[in-house]
């Protein structure tokens, strides 16, 4: 009796940072390979979105920017590890990162959440560029420090009257005696 272990296709997900000077054949190319590696081990793509050219967090090498691309697929480990080794060959792929998802939900799930959550992140930085543009119309049609109103009415606090003498000369309090 011969056991047989079927490969078992597990949902992943993988952001992929590509060299900011890659042509867009050069992109095409990567991916039609990572696409043919995934088929050859009898998974499946779900998506595959480029989210362009950003910002690095913390520059790599000398570079400050990158292309980034998101993707969800099915596979079983061999084809993730296959990936893994021919991106490390791969001079133009910056960095990547493949993440296993849980089975209990379907991928397409994953990716609603996913793009629930980004929407949501989106509307935050709306609001909070909303609030700076606020805070600097008010600057500049307030004068110099614009309306104060976090620090409640606090009165006039009259005149402090004379100050007592601190110690006279600037460096008499160092010198030794």
């Amino acid at each position: 009796m011969e056991l047989t272990k079927e490969a078992v296709k597990r949902p992943y997900e993988v952001i992929v940072v590509v060299h900011p000077d890659t042509s867009l054949e050069e992109q095409k190319e990567l991916f039609r390979k990572n696409k043919a590696t995934i088929e050859a081990y009898s998974g499946s793509i779900l998506s595959l979105e480029t989210w362009g050219k950003r910002n690095l967090a913390n520059p790599i090498g000398k570079l400050k920017k990158a292309i980034f691309f998101h993707s969800y697929f099915e596979a079983n480990t061999q084809a993730v590890a296959e990936l893994e080794r021919t991106m490390r060959i791969n001079e133009k792929v910056l960095r990547f990162m493949h993440t296993r998802l849980d089975e209990r939900i379907p991928l397409a799930k994953h990716a609603e959440t996913f793009k629930k959550g980004l929407a949501e992140s989106a509307a935050r930085e709306k609001e909070r560029e909303a609030k700076i543009q606020a805070r600097k119309a008010a600057f500049a049609a307030g004068g110099e420090r614009g309306e104060r109103g976090d620090r409640g009415d606090r009165g006039d606090r009259g005149e402090r009257g004379e100050r007592p003498e601190r110690g006279g000369e600037r460096g008499e309090r160092f010198e030794r005696k």
